[in-house]
Order: structure tokens, then sequence, then C-alpha cells
């Protein structure tokens, strides 16, 4: 499996606002549960939206360079037996972020992705 270029971290506006403009973001509480942050790919993550994030409006979408998070990406089988991109070197340098936009999640788990999702 080739890694891909970005990896995408799904967050509460709230959650990473203030954040931004510091040198790490902490993740979610599922993530400070875990022991690790959760991302997805560009394929996996309309499918993580609709199974986690339905009818949530107030969301970040953080696309992370996969490179800038060195030996920490691990990829582990999760939904489904596919891999997933976990980070397990502490919290995200928000260096590392590329951009993010704001989405919103129907409750039906519909959702438009920007088209910079790749």
């Amino acid at each position: 499996m080739s890694t891909p270029d970005l990896v995408y971290k799904i967050a509460t506006t709230s959650a990473f606002v203030p954040a931004r403009g510091t040198p790490s973001f902490a993740g979610m509480p599922i993530d400070a549960q875990d022991g690790y942050i959760h991302f997805s790919t560009a394929d996996q993550l309309a499918e993580t939206l609709r199974l986690h994030f339905a009818g949530q409006a107030d969301l970040v979408l953080l696309a992370v360079r996969s490179a800038d998070l060195g030996a920490g990406l691990v990829w582990e089988a999760s939904r489904g037996g596919a891999l997933f991109p976990h980070y397990y070197g502490g919290p995200l340098p928000t260096a590392a972020i590329a951009w993010e936009a704001p989405i919103s999640v129907a409750d039906n788990g519909s959702c438009d992705l920007p088209e910079a999702v790749r």
C-alpha cells in the first residue's frame, strides 16, 4: 500500500479553533480515549462522516500531510478490515495541516466534500 499525500481529520470547530496558531492540536475526545489521533483517507472520508458525524453542522475538515507525521502514522485494520491511518506521535503538529475547510453533515449522513479532497 502506498501512503497518500494527505490524510483527513474531522473535528468540531469548537475543539479545533483554540489550536489555530499554536504548535499542536490534541484532537477530539475519542482520540484521547483511544490513545491515538483518528484519520481517514479520501476514500474513507464520506463513510466516516456518515457513520460518526451525521447531523453535525459545526465541523472542520483538516487535510494533513502524511509525510509530516513520520513514523507516528500507523496503518491499522478497522471498519470492515480496511486499513485506517492512526497517529501515535502525540498531539497533531499544526504545521502538518495543509488546509482546512468547514463542513457539515446532513441528518442522513450525506455531505458535500471540498473539491480539494483527493
